[in-house]
C-alpha cells in the first residue's frame, strides 16, 4: 500500500488514474495559457497534444497525486503569486536604483541559505522563485541548503539574509507543494 493510498484511501488503479487525469488536465491548460485561445482547431489540437503528452509521461508525473486534489493547495498558489509579484516589483525597483545610483551601491556575494523543504519540486519552485526575482541567482542546491548569488549582501548574519532572500517564498512553497 503507498503513501497515497494510505492518505485518501483510495486504491492504487484510482490513483494512476488521477494521475494520468491530472498530467492530462494541467498540459491541457498549458496549451490554452500558450496558445491564448479557445477557438475549436485550437483547442482539438491542445487536447491531442495533452493526451499525447499523458500517454507518454503520465508514469513519471504526479507522484503523489493526492496533493493535486486538496483545494487548500490552490488557494495558498494564488497568495503565493500576488507575494512574488510584489516581490519581484519591489526588487526591480532596487536593482534599478543600484544601476542608476552615480557610485552603484552593489557589494556582490553568494550566501549559503538552509532549506527546509523536503520535495525536490518543491526546492526547484525556490530556486526558481529566487532565480527570477531581480537581483538573486540561485546558483546550486546540495543537500539542504542552496547558495544564492546576491548583488547586496546587505547582513552577514544567516537568519537575516535568509530571511531576505527566501523568507516568504519558503512559507508559501511549503504549504502549497511540500
Amino acid at each position: 500500500m503507498s503513501a497515497d493510498e494510505n492518505y485518501t484511501g483510495l486504491s492504487y488503479t484510482k490513483l494512476n488514474i488521477m494521475r494520468y487525469l491530472a498530467l492530462f488536465i494541467t498540459s491541457f491548460i498549458f496549451w490554452l495559457l500558450l496558445t491564448w485561445s479557445v477557438e475549436p482547431g485550437s483547442v482539438v489540437v491542445g487536447l491531442a497534444v495533452a493526451g499525447i503528452t499523458t500517454f507518454f509521461f503520465g508514469k513519471y508525473y504526479f507522484k503523489n497525486v493526492a496533493k493535486f486534489i486538496q483545494l487548500h493547495r490552490y488557494y495558498w498558489f494564488i497568495i503565493y503569486l500576488f507575494i512574488f509579484i510584489w516581490e519581484c516589483i519591489k526588487a526591480n525597483f532596487d536593482v534599478a536604483y543600484r544601476v542608476l545610483h552615480p557610485k552603484m551601491p552593489i557589494k556582490p556575494g553568494i550566501v549559503r541559505v538552509p532549506l527546509t523543504l523536503k520535495s525536490p519540486f518543491a526546492r526547484a519552485m525556490l530556486a526558481n522563485s529566487i532565480t527570477m526575482t531581480p537581483g538573486t541567482i540561485a546558483v546550486d542546491i546540495v543537500k539542504d541548503n542552496i547558495y544564492v548569488h546576491w548583488i547586496y549582501i546587505s547582513s552577514e548574519d544567516p537568519v537575516e539574509y535568509t530571511a531576505k532572500v527566501s523568507g516568504r517564498f519558503e512559507d508559501y512553497i511549503k504549504k502549497i507543494f511540500d
